[in-house]
């Protein structure tokens, strides 16, 4: 059954802003720390990678801006360093394992599929954390048997359900994401249906049966097309070059499409679905075919300019969710405390600290 989540809004009364998110940040600025991200991470053998995520991260926080207050990112790179080591020595370790005892190798290989849920909630509880908005931080709150469930198990039985369970799967992992999040101690209230999904995943079905159609058609009437001009297609001249070219554009192109109408749907419903309640709400307005059009043309563009488009492509895409995401922000939020910050001397919060790293390596 799912969870009836009760979503009356506080009184117009009480609004303290009600807009659209801001994002200031421009290409420019961005391609500048990215090259200089890229070169110092080469020469330092991917050291300096942890220091890259980090201006990355604070540049992006930085410039988007609700009701005039940015985000702010409170990670440092030796935090990502150390999850980067740990990554790189189980690596290490597991690719010696299989190289010698390949029999213990399997095992390993299962084992870390019952730590990976751990992992996920690592790297969820250490974004979050790392995330603060008005000197108030968020935090995540998911234990193992849930995240177990939803990344492990759900996944493994839609396999034997011939996919049909996937999307119920992918629902229950995005409302586990969500609900375990909080501002200032202050839940996240989610109510995602699992209808949405489905007719989210039936509709990228279509478009995508639509695409391989006119993908055929299109084959098929530039192969007569050349035929009947008398072109040799393994002779090299322009019609042959550039038949593969429209072929891999046309493809991209569907992919792109395709992945913009799914992901449109499904952040419209998740944001319109969640409120911090008396604190803020959310409403999401992404357009599919603008997002596919944006997805599609950022593709291009990395690919025609060898990756040198990448830093505008990034700039691109922040900007189209800021404008098509509103924000309303309402006085309760006035009375939150940083609950991270006033629990910094417990001995829970000093626990914690131990494995206060990037386990996620995103």
């Amino acid at each position: 059954m799912e969870p009836t989540i009760q979503t009356t809004p506080p009184s117009t009364d009480n609004i303290l802003f009600k807009g659209k998110i801001q994002f200031n940040g421009k290409a420019g600025e961005f391609f500048g720390i990215w090259i200089v991200n890229i070169m110092l991470s080469i020469l330092t053998l991917g050291i300096y990678s942890a220091w890259a995520k980090v201006r990355t991260y604070r540049y992006f926080y930085g410039n988007t801006h609700v009701d005039n207050h940015s985000f702010d990112y409170l990670a440092t790179p030796m935090q990502i360093l150390k999850g980067r080591i740990l990554a790189v020595i189980v690596f290490i370790i597991y690719s010696l394992v299989v190289q010698f005892l390949p029999v213990i190798g399997l095992l390993f290989a299962l084992g870390f599929l019952f730590l990976m849920p751990w992992i996920i909630n690592q790297g969820l509880r250490f974004n979050m954390r790392m995330t603060r908005h008005r000197n108030v931080r968020f935090a995540f709150s998911g234990n193992y048997g849930d995240a177990l469930i939803n990344f492990v198990l759900l996944p493994i039985a839609s396999v034997f359900t011939l996919y049909l369970l996937m999307p119920y799967a992918l629902k229950r992992i995005d409302q586990y994401i969500h609900e375990n999040i909080s501002y200032g101690g202050k839940p996240l209230s989610v109510n995602l249906k699992g209808e949405t999904y489905y007719m989210a995943a039936l509709i990228t079905i279509g478009v995508t049966f639509a695409g391989l159609i006119g993908f055929a058609i299109f084959a098929g009437i530039a192969g007569v097309a050349m035929s009947f001009n008398g072109l040799d297609t393994n002779s090299l001249n322009f019609s042959t070059l550039l038949f593969p070219v429209l072929m891999a554009v046309m493809y991209i192109g569907m992919l792109t499409l395709v992945s913009g109408i799914y992901q449109s749907i499904i952040r419209n419903h998740i944001l319109n679905s969640s409120e911090f309640e008396d604190i803020a709400s959310f409403k999401s307005d992404l357009k599919p075919a603008a997002y596919g059009f944006l997805l599609f043309t950022n593709a291009v563009a990395i690919i025609f300019t060898l990756g040198l488009a990448y830093p505008w492509t990034k700039i691109r895409k922040a900007h189209l969710l800021a404008a098509a995401t509103e924000v309303t922000i309402y006085t309760g939020a006035l009375t939150l405390m940083d609950t991270v910050q006033e629990q910094q001397s417990s001995f829970a919060e000093e626990a914690a600290n131990v494995f206060d790293i990037d386990i996620s390596l995103t």
